[in-house]
């Protein structure tokens, strides 16, 4: 059971990739270019009902179905962390209703629903907890897993700031994937740990 997040991770991963086979083409620097740039698509551009090009994007069945599973399985992750770990039990509350919520939230990507609004929303949610774990690996001193964390921490700021200042935008595809798989290592790193424990 601790080690469900580490098969759903390896679940979206596959989901994923099957997903880039299928993307028709389009992207911010090339809207005429054909299949899934991994240097210039977003992992939203998979999500899409047309791809970037105009045409029907074949990939989006496949997007939804990852983006669904890497939503169970973070949600997962965060109501089996806190109970895994000694922590005052306002804190596990909150670290499982905030990475819930966050997780629900994000899965409205799917709609038609702004992006901005639920990008950010996902993002003050999953903040809270990610400090939550980010306390619970300090309290269980756990100290490697707390340090990556903080690579995390400057990964999403540097989305942000790249995203925001528009300035190095053509490589926010690639620093968004980075931050993506860090993020992913992190939380199976943190579920071996449990299972080791």
């Amino acid at each position: 059971m601790v080690l469900t997040p580490i098969f759903g991770t390896i679940i979206f991963v596959v989901l994923y990739f099957v997903a880039t086979l299928l993307y028709p083409g389009g992207s911010q620097v090339d809207k005429n270019s054909i299949g899934f740039s991994w240097a210039n698509n977003y992992w939203c551009n998979l999500l899409n009902e047309n791809a970037i090009n105009g045409q029907n994007n074949p990939a989006k069945p496949i997007a939804m179905a990852g983006m669904f599973v890497l939503c169970l399985t973070l949600s997962f992750f965060w109501f089996l962390f806190p109970k895994s770990i000694i922590l005052d039990r306002k804190l596990k509350l909150a670290i499982q209703i905030s990475g819930t919520l966050a997780m629900t939230i994000a899965f409205f990507l799917f709609t038609n629903i702004n992006h901005d609004l639920v990008t950010n929303l996902a993002s003050i949610f999953g903040l809270i907890a990610t400090i939550g774990t980010f306390i619970g690996l300090y309290k269980s001193r756990w100290f490697g897993l707390f340090t990556f964390g903080l690579l995390n921490i400057l990964l999403v700021g540097l989305n942000n700031y790249v995203y925001y200042t528009k300035g190095l935008i053509v490589y926010l595809p690639v620093i968004q994937k980075i931050s993506f798989a860090t993020f992913l290592i992190w939380i199976c790193c943190i579920n071996l740990k449990l299972y080791r424990k």
